[in-house]
């Protein structure tokens, strides 16, 4: 039986993990942390519990793919429950839009704001629904290997959407600032200035109103130790506290994983790890991509993540809202144009409590504050504390409501954070940005141009950030390697 070392333990590690285990091979998993999940591990202080990471739950159906090709479905595996209102997005005091469950209300809201909207809209999300299809059942599964992955009759006929942006197709029709920034938050949230992402991507659009948004029960967490369990079911094994310290190779194969308490030897090798920091494993001639390379790259943003507990509930906000108080297009500015840490910077807090009673006592809440930021800011406990101040004053001066004097305690984590505890590259959160240069086969490749049985998953490599991308990260890499197989051991 052929053996496999993945690196890390996040979804696109344990989605490799699982289809690898299904081919037949013995898979061993080694991660860095105490604990497994990735970025969506548990932070667990006296009885209150955060997800440390990804929050939002979209897609839904990526997840039941994912599921199905074990047989399996996700209500074995963990419980969801669809929100209603989806989110809140918060324009200034008493100024709110709550974003339905329904598209037909959503569709009734922006007609309510702006007359003749509606009809915008409504065009809008069917062609977001249709790139959606497109990018589902084609693009996002094809290993980024050549251009003619991207081409076909319905590609073809949609061209002038990877020449637009965004911005342009949201702004044409749709003239309210407020109802903009909804249609273009969830691209700079997860990837880059609306006015550099091709508009294609406006299929995220139908992610958010024709899908909506989730919850799973425990958190991401659970979503997690619930991929953790099926691939264990599979005879995946899983090593923690493994910080891998060197990849070693022989006649351009890699024969070990070396960690900090021993070693692994390999007929194959999957990074579920950051890229960047993988490649640091091999000699330098061994490697895909040098420093420069990484440093010229455009990245999706950092994060000033807070992780709060509060002595009472907070009736006033939704699980999941959005403050944008702010100007949306300078907060785009200082993190991708010039990089700085913002003066007036959007937000997003989460009351994940008030959908899920088990992760906190009763009567408290839990709550988990984010602020994107740009890749490679210097950040200490100093300038955190002072962006969280920032967020309590506005939280208090939109909704009337001072949550100071109600938490318990706080954690923060920051750029600096993301490097150590991920060994993330530039203290990057979510990856690579989705513009146009950065797409498919322009984006870092899942083999080694020189280790020809050492391979990439994760937010880095296609098909891009986020955590549905991940587990078609993981399917991607391992459909590739098992269509290579014969190539792969032809040493022997």
């Amino acid at each position: 039986m052929k053996k496999v070392i993945i690196i890390g333990s996040g979804f696109s590690a344990i989605a490799a993990a699982c289809y690898m285990a299904k081919a037949g091979y013995s898979v061993q998993v080694l991660e860095k942390n105490e604990q497994l999940g990735g970025r969506a591990s548990i932070l667990e202080i006296d009885g209150f519990k955060f997800d440390m990471g990804p929050s939002w739950y979209w897609m839904p159906d990526i997840f039941e793919r994912f599921f199905a090709d074990f047989g399996k479905k996700v209500s074995e595996y963990y419980e969801l429950k669809k929100l209603s209102p989806g989110y809140r997005v918060i324009f200034g005091k008493d100024d709110y839009i709550d974003i339905s469950d329904e598209p037909e209300k959503i569709i009734e809201k922006f007609e309510e704001i702006e007359p003749g909207s509606g009809k915008h809209l409504r065009k809008f999300m069917e062609n977001s629904r249709k790139n959606y299809e497109i990018a589902m059942k084609d693009l996002v599964y094809n290993p980024g290997k050549s251009l003619l992955e991207l081409v076909n009759l319905e590609t073809a006929a949609r061209l002038n959407l990877f020449v637009q942006n965004i911005s342009q197709t949201v702004r044409r029709n749709i003239k309210n600032p407020k109802l903009q920034s909804i249609l273009e938050f969830p691209v700079l949230f997860l990837g880059a200035k609306p006015q550099n992402t091709p508009a294609f991507y406006n299929f995220m659009n139908h992610a958010d109103f024709g899908l909506g948004t989730w919850y799973p029960k425990g958190g991401f967490n659970a979503v997690a130790m619930g991929m953790v369990k099926l691939a264990k079911e599979l005879g995946v094994e899983f090593y923690l506290n493994q910080n891998v310290v060197k990849i070693q190779t022989e006649n351009n194969q890699a024969t070990r994983v070396i960690t900090e308490h021993g070693f692994f030897d390999t007929d194959l090798v999957i990074s579920g790890a950051d890229y960047a920091h993988t490649e640091k494993l091999l000699k330098p001639d061994e490697k895909n991509y040098s420093a420069e390379y990484w440093q010229k790259k455009v990245f999706a943003p950092s994060s000033f993540l807070y992780y709060v507990a509060f002595d009472k509930k907070v009736p006033e906000l939704q699980h999941h809202n959005l403050f944008f108080d702010t100007d949306f297009g300078q907060h785009a500015v200082d993190i991708y144009d010039e990089p700085k840490l913002p003066k007036k910077p959007l937000f997003y807090a989460n009351f994940s409590s008030k959908t899920d009673l088990d992760l906190c006592p009763d009567g408290k809440e839990v709550g988990f504050f984010l602020i994107p930021v740009a890749v490679d800011l210097e950040d200490n406990q100093e300038i955190h504390d002072r962006y969280f101040e920032l967020i309590m004053d506005r939280i208090e001066k939109n909704i009337g409501v001072d949550l100071r004097s109600s938490i318990l305690f706080k954690k923060s984590f920051g750029v600096q954070d993301f490097k150590e505890r991920y060994n993330s590259c530039r203290g990057n959160a979510y990856g690579l940005a989705n513009t146009l240069l950065q797409t498919s086969i322009l984006r870092p490749s899942i083999s080694n141009k020189k280790i020809k049985n050492l391979f990439y998953t994760g937010q880095l490599t296609v098909p891009g950030p986020g955590v549905p991308p991940a587990l078609i990260s993981g399917k991607v890499v391992t459909d590739y390697i098992l269509k290579h197989e014969n190539t792969l051991f032809t040493h022997e």
